[in-house]
């Protein structure tokens, strides 16, 4: 089985993490994806329990995951401190 991480995992960067700024679109919290040659945008799924409010008024670190929801490769909150440490 391929899967999205063999087809698409240089351009979503898969297992990658960014600091991105969220917004609530369609009831989901979503980020632009900050490379150019990803297709799809990131929602966010996992780790939103980290989150004071959402979305958030600071960026956030972002690991992108090996699967897409509702399409969108799904990514997960690691960190919402600005420092960035996880």
């Amino acid at each position: 089985m391929t899967s999205i991480r063999d087809v698409l995992g240089d351009s979503l960067a898969v297992g990658e993490r960014f600091r991105l700024s969220l917004e609530e679109r369609d009831g989901r919290l979503v980020a632009d994806h900050p490379n150019e040659a990803s297709p799809l945008d990131i929602a966010v799924v996992d780790g939103l329990d980290r989150l004071e409010e959402r979305p958030p008024a600071e960026s956030v670190t972002v690991e992108i995951l090996g699967r897409t929801v509702d399409g969108h490769v799904a990514g997960r909150v690691v960190d919402s401190d600005r420092n960035g440490t996880a």
